[in-house]
């Protein structure tokens, strides 16, 4: 049982990255880029450091499950959003660059925390992880944004009248929901959220899987290392040819990978050997590496890069629910049927469900494009069209106060 709850205290810091990105958003547009990064990174050290000083599972929770993760989380989305002010041709190149890093640690550091945790213990890998964490916050002092934007007006909105009428145009400002407005982010959203709620369930649970079926206690090390370095290859190839493609016809690239994801995870039961399943998580780690490389372009193209921040987070935050979720309902199915065999079949649905509704994206683009040429309406979401500029109308995560550095 302690087991059991331990496991929930890493459950809680994932949760937590997805659950706290709408609010990272918010304050990417109020406050930049980087200073969400680098106060997202030092919350994130603390939380490392104090668990390291903890024996206590309920202060864990605390410090490892809520501080970790919610650090971890404003240390992470403003990556995504400053490339949109380096790149425009090769956005999905960089980014691919930028997210090939996570695929290398998550090969090299299992296997070099197995042999540091021994010698050293729980205590002092902490400190250890910590120290990586205190390096991202210096990093993040780098997130310099290069594009120029408009500089917003210094009258107040709604000057005079009341107090509540003078700060419900700041509330809006923080809380921008325009992003909605756009009905091709919206059937995009469903669709990455339905598709993830089987997304995790092959990456979770393969290796007690593969522990049934073939009674395999030393190579299934081999499935995670094929899946993070295919994800990593995928996510440097797959960012190219994003690159390659233009406009909002990016989403066709999420739709193969959801589709033959579902696929690859129906097919996990019908392996007979392990070969057979070495060569199926080659095939998620590049459907990982697609769907991963190509989300931030995506939002771009959809609601242009004043937005997009709002865009990532909100999607993010939608996908929690369902991601966090998956995993442990497939756990539930391999208790009530004694094997996986269910949990991957229908783990298999929900992201052929998700690329059928993206596949209509590109689709229902292609229709509001005409519906605006026939009104002569042609909004440019690159540029501000007037100096009075609020939440969204900014380039994400650049103040007007780091419009002077």
């Amino acid at each position: 049982m302690t087991g059991i709850f331990a496991a929930w205290v890493g459950a809680l810091a994932m949760g937590m990255i997805f659950f706290c990105s709408p609010i990272v958003s918010m304050f990417t547009d109020h406050f930049g880029c980087r200073k969400t990064a680098l106060g997202g990174a030092f919350v994130a050290f603390i939380g490392l450091l104090t668990t390291s000083f903890t024996n206590s599972l309920g202060l864990r929770y605390f410090t490892y499950g809520i501080l970790f993760g919610c650090g971890s989380s404003f240390a992470f989305q403003p990556t995504l959003v400053i490339l949109g002010h380096y790149f425009r041709r090769r956005l999905g190149l960089a980014n691919g660059m930028v997210t090939a890093g996570s695929s290398v640690f998550s090969m090299a550091l299992p296997p070099l925390l197995k042999k540091v945790v021994g010698p050293l213990g729980l205590s002092y890998t902490f400190q250890i992880l910590s120290a990586f964490m205190l390096v991202q916050a210096f990093l993040a002092l780098t997130f310099q944004p290069l594009l120029p934007t408009a500089h917003s007006s210094p009258h107040a909105e709604g000057e005079g009248g009341s107090r509540w009428q003078r700060g419900l145009p700041q509330i809006r400002k923080l809380f921008n929901l325009r992003v909605f407005r756009v009905t091709t982010y919206r059937v995009w959203a469903f669709g990455v959220a339905t598709a993830v709620l089987g997304y995790f369930v092959p990456y979770i649970h393969l290796v007690n899987y593969v522990m049934e079926e073939f009674k395999e206690t030393e190579k299934e090390w081999i499935l995670m290392v094929c899946i993070g370095a295919s994800s990593g290859v995928g996510r440097l190839v797959f960012g190219k040819i994003g690159d390659l493609i233009p406009g909002v016809k990016k989403i066709y690239m999420q739709v193969a990978s959801f589709l033959l994801l579902g696929l690859m995870s129906m097919m996990i039961p019908q392996c007979r050997v392990f070969e057979g399943v070495i060569v199926v998580c080659i095939f998620l780690g590049l459907c990982d590496g697609c769907f991963i490389t190509i989300m931030a372009p995506i939002a771009f193209e959809l609601v242009g890069p004043m937005q997009a921040s709002q865009a990532i987070g909100y999607l993010l935050g939608l996908m929690a629910i369902p991601m966090t979720a998956g995993p442990p309902i497939a756990g539930i199915l391999h208790d009530y049927f004694g094997n996986y065999h269910v949990a991957f079949y229908l783990a298999g649905v929900p992201p052929i469900i998700g690329g059928t509704v993206l596949f209509f994206v590109p689709l229902i683009h292609r229709w509001n494009q005409r519906c605006q040429q026939q009104e002569d309406h042609c909004n440019d979401k690159m540029l501000p069209s007037e100096n009075n500029a609020v939440n969204g109308d900014l380039l994400p995560g650049f103040t007007d106060v780091e419009t002077h550095v």
